[in-house]
This record gives C-alpha cells, structure tokens and sequence, in this order.
C-alpha cells in the first residue's frame, strides 16, 4: 500500500502515531477509567449530579450528566483539577460481581434512576460493577486499569460540553455530555491537539465558505446543502470524470424519480429494514396514511434500477446490463448527527447497478473494483484498505436465506483472492441485503472514511423475481452488484476539501485561471485571454476589482487558484502572460498559445501546469 503525504511530516521529525480505541486494549482501558474518573469529579464538585452512560471512544471518552445548572467552561478548569486529585490518590479499581437484586437495591439507595433503565437494559449476567477505591462505582463491563494512578494527568484533557437526548430520543430529558481525551502519554495528546488544530484549518465547512462552495441555511433545512455556481462546477467536473470512466467500461446512464410508492420499499425491504431512516410518507387522492400505501422520498436507488430492468423480458445474450445513475437520495438523519457535507439528509450517489449471470459474477465485480482503483489514483487518494464487510449471523436484520449469504460473500472472497488483493473482514457490517467491499480511506489526519463501495446480492433478485432466459431456454435469476466508487459526492467534496486543504488540483479546481492585469489599461487585453481560454475549456477569470496588483495576486492565493497569470505592457506588447503557479512557483513569461496548450494538455491528463 501506497501512504500519501502527510502534513504530519512537516511538523514532526518523527511523527507520532495515535492509537485508536479499537487497535489499542491499553488506550481503551485508559480511556475507560478515565471516564469513570471525570464522572467521580463531577459528583464531587456537584452533589445530586445523575450520571448516565460513559464510553470510550474513538479518539477519548465523554459522560451524560443530568444537572439542572449547565455546566460552563470554568467547570471544566475545576472538573480536570479535580480529575488529577483522584489519579494522585492511586485509587485501586476493583471489579465486582452482584446479582441483579443486588444491583437494584444499591441503585436505589443512591437514587439515581437512570442506572436502573441502563440495569433494565443488562441483559446477561453476571452483573458487574467497578469501584474507584471504596468512593465510587459504576455499572460497567470494564475494562480498567489497575488504580487511577496508571493515568498519566497531562495525558489527559477534557475538551467540550454538549446537549444529548437520553437514549437519542427528543422525547427524552436533555442531558449534558462532557467529552474528554485520554492517552498514554503527554507526547500522544500534545500531537493529537495539533492534529486537532491541523483539522480546523482544514475543516470543509470553513473553507467550503472562505471558497464559495456551497451554503448550508437553517431556512432551507438542516442537512440539506446548496451548491454555488463554483462548487457546482466541482460537482459537474467529477461527475464528468466518473461518467467518461463509465462509458468506457460499458455503463448506461439512466434518471429515476425521487419519490415512490411505499410498495416498491416494502417488496425490497426497505421499509421494514429501514423505515426510521426514511422521511415520512406522505399520502395521494388514491390512499391514505392509514393503509401505507402512499409516496416516500427514495432512501436508495436500487429498486428503481430493478423495475427498469423487469420492464421488459432478458436474455443472457443482454446481460450483463449496467445501469449508471447520479441519484439523489434523502435520509431522515437525526439533527445532532448532521455534519457540514459529511452527513447530510440530501445527498446524490453515484450509484449503478449490475445484473449478471452467475459466470459473469467474479469478472464484473473485479471490473468494479479496477474502476474504484482508477477512481482513487485519479483523485490521489491513495491511503486506504479494503473491507468485506458481512452480516453478523447472530442478527436478524438481514434479509435472505442463509445459502444466498454464504454465496455472496464466498463470490467476493474469491474475486479479491484470485486478484491478489489484500482485505479484511468486519461481520456485521453488511448492507441488510447483501455482502460488501467497502474501501476505507485514511486522510492527511489519519481519520478513516468509507468511500468506494461494491456489493453482491443474490436477494433483491429474489424478492422482486428478476428473470432471465438462459442459453437452454430456461428462466432463470440474475445476481444484482450494486456500486458507488464516489459513495456520495457531498461526502467526497468535504473529504476532497480537507485532504487538499482546498488547493484543488488544476483539473477539480472551479476556477483554474486568474488573469490579473497590473492596471485598468490591460483589462480588455485580459478580457480577450479569457475568451480565449473559455473557448477551450478553460476555467479562466480576469481579475477586475481594480486592486493594485499585490492585493490581486493575495485575492488569488486565498482563493487558491491553481494558475495566476499577471498582465502589464510587456505582456501586452508581445502577447505574452507572465505565469505564476501554486504547484511550480514563477515560470516566467510564456507566449499566449503556449500557455493555453500547456494548460489544455495538464487538464486532459489530469496533471499539473
């Protein structure tokens, strides 16, 4: 594998690498008794404080506390204060064993509600406990560290407070969540605030507004992006790319509705597998609420593709069929959930799906997965790792005989095999109807994303009875592969912005050209380079603000525009445009045709000026 570069490197002479939870049993311990640490402070220094739940997490921990005052940032001074008096005592953590009658009756004497919902809620046994010394205990399954000593106090930071829902639900009273960060070093926490800080400048939702890429408005909705004039240009201009890519490979590009008839939904399961991530239905002059058969906004795209695949009769001399469509879906995702364009309730797939005979399977899924590959080396996202994402056969969301499964997830272990390609496997993971090859890239900041996604599924076929005729005549299924090598395009701009920092590479960027003339006089000259460059296919602008010419060329680099071009008598004189540019520096001055025919060839190869 491939490693991108990383900002890292240019602060660190020997970066160091973060832990995560779910790679670390140390970091995980660590985080978890530093959770139980802070919840012990907080009902110190704030008698009748109720504590809910305390998890680790990814990067650090939090705990929900229900207390009537909110908590403020001079809280949190006094909480941490208070943390580090507890890690000096060296309070040993024990584990204990109580029966749930046990449980119950302690719960009860300390009057703390919550704890008997979350007791409610255990449903194995045994039930355990921790104590830190003979102070303080929780519910909790562990793990822990020995004593509070095993914390190092400037390994530790608390970071914000926040508004949490008991159990997620709006009905539910308001809790207050303070999140914290723990480590096993001061050296992890000092490199992990820096990357902290690496990501705000980095963040999409800023620079999408410094660039003018898009606008998120409380009027129109929460989680429902618009797009600028330049961020539709981003939109289109990858669009474009992925498309060309499509027809090379044999895809047919198809428009389906954004709302259907409840049916469609309940015939692929959706509706009983994912209706409390759908918007609401809404009813038509032939139904009614009541009989749920009225309209929903599309979840996914799929069943649309399978009834333009059933509208008429196949052969396997027709398959395999491709259908390629960028398909707008919506999600009802819960408002605290919501993301700048990571998490969105509007979003387009680039979404296709494949029906293919049984022999057909492996050849076109690694075609798949070749267009996926293209698709990264193209965008230069190069850092990522393959996942076989299947269904936890202990559940019983997933839809589809156990035959179907194994088939599925044995077609996609032997088409990454005979390919040679490293992956791991995540049960559980699994789409509700079908195995998956998820492709999980690692940004600049070490933060993973699922992009690219291909899947196998033997079930839909099933439940809306696809048919094909077989060389012998007989009726027979196709498999369906579902893929999006994008995922979504609001996710991948909010990740593309933050990887690049919004430097864009020349053939993304929105704007690819600024011509700055060095007066008003030379403003027509630039007028007419810019014809000129549209003409071709260039995104070029003449600067015409009237701005002496540093505070252009500052304009342009906030801006990051990739090329800047400066205008003046000379330039004029022998039709020539002194060229400055982000990724080589100054390159002097170039005769006009030059420059459009070294631009024109860096954008069809993707490359740099």
């Amino acid at each position: 594998m491939v490693v991108s570069q990383s900002p890292v490197s240019e602060h660190a002479e020997q970066p160091i690498r973060l832990p995560r939870t779910s790679e670390s049993d140390s970091i995980k311990r660590i985080r978890h008794t530093a959770s139980h640490v802070m919840a012990m402070a907080v009902q110190r220094l704030f008698p009748g404080t109720q504590v809910t739940i305390g998890p680790w997490t990814e990067y650090g921990f939090y705990y929900d506390f229900d207390r009537p005052e909110p908590f403020t940032e001079k809280d949190l001074k006094a909480i941490k204060k208070e943390m580090v008096k507890i890690i000096k005592q060296k309070l040993p953590v024990t584990r204990e064993v109580v029966s749930r009658e046990e449980a119950q009756v302690r719960i009860e004497k300390i009057q703390e509600p919550y704890k008997l919902e979350i007791l409610a809620d255990i449903k194995e046994e045994p039930i355990t406990v921790y104590h830190l010394g003979d102070q303080w205990w929780d519910l909790c399954a562990g793990p822990h560290v020995e004593t509070t000593g095993d914390l190092h106090p400037k390994a530790i930071d608390l970071e914000s407070i926040a508004g949490a829902y008991w159990r997620g639900d709006a009905n539910n009273p308001q809790l207050q969540r303070i999140y914290g960060t723990a480590w096993e070093t001061p050296e992890q926490l000092q490199e992990y605030k820096r990357r902290k800080e690496e990501a705000l400048k980095r963040d999409h939702r800023k620079l999408g507004k410094e660039l003018g890429l898009f606008v998120l408005n409380d009027v129109v909705g929460p989680g429902l992006p618009m797009w600028t004039p330049k961020g539709t240009l981003l939109r289109s201009t990858l669009q474009d790319f992925l498309k060309q890519e499509q027809q090379k490979r044999g895809y047919q590009d198809v428009v389906t509705p954004h709302i259907a008839r409840v049916d469609l939904f309940k015939t692929s399961g959706h509706w009983q597998n994912y209706k409390e991530d759908m918007f609401p239905m809404m009813s038509d002059e032939d139904s009614s609420l009541e009989d749920e058969r009225g309209f929903v906004l599309k979840p996914m795209n799929c069943p649309f593709h399978v009834q333009l695949y059933k509208s008429d009769l196949r052969s396997y001399r027709d398959l395999p069929i491709r259908y390629a469509e960028f398909g707008t879906v919506y999600r009802y995702e819960q408002s605290g959930e919501l993301g700048g364009l990571t998490r969105v309730r509007g979003f387009t797939q680039d979404d296709s799906h494949l029906f293919v005979t049984p022999n057909q399977l492996e050849a076109e899924f690694l075609n798949v997965v070749d267009l996926i590959l293209t698709v990264f080396q193209t965008l230069r996202l190069t850092n990522f790792k393959s996942r076989l994402s299947t269904r936890d056969r202990d559940s019983d969301k997933y839809i589809g005989s156990d035959a179907a499964w194994d088939k599925a997830e044995n077609a996609i272990r032997q088409a990454m095999e005979s390919r040679g390609m490293s992956y791991f496997e995540a049960p559980g993971e699994a789409a509700f109807y079908g195995p998956k090859l998820d492709f999980i890239f690692q940004d600049a900041l070490e933060r993973e994303w699922q992009l690219g996604t291909v899947q196998v599924d033997y079930n839909l076929p099933e439940r809306f009875e696809l048919e094909y005729v077989a060389e012998d005549g007989s009726r027979q299924r196709p498999v369906m592969i579902h893929r999006a090598p994008f995922g979504s395009l609001e996710r991948l701009i909010g990740i593309l912005i933050e990887e690049y920092a919004g430097d864009f590479p020349l053939w993304l960027a929105p704007e690819q050209v600024r011509l700055l003339p060095v007066s008003e006089e030379f403003l027509p000259f630039a007028k007419d380079v810019e014809a000129q460059m549209l003409a071709v296919g260039i995104r070029a602008k003449a600067d015409t603000s009237n701005e002496r010419l540093g505070k252009q060329i500052r304009n342009a680099e906030k801006a990051k525009i990739p090329v800047m071009c400066i205008i003046g008598a000379k330039e004029q004189e022998s039709n020539s445009l002194s060229v400055r540019t982000r990724a080589s520096g100054e390159l002097g001055a170039l005769e006009i045709p030059e420059v459009i025919e070294k631009l024109t060839t860096a954008l069809q190869t993707r490359g740099d000026f």
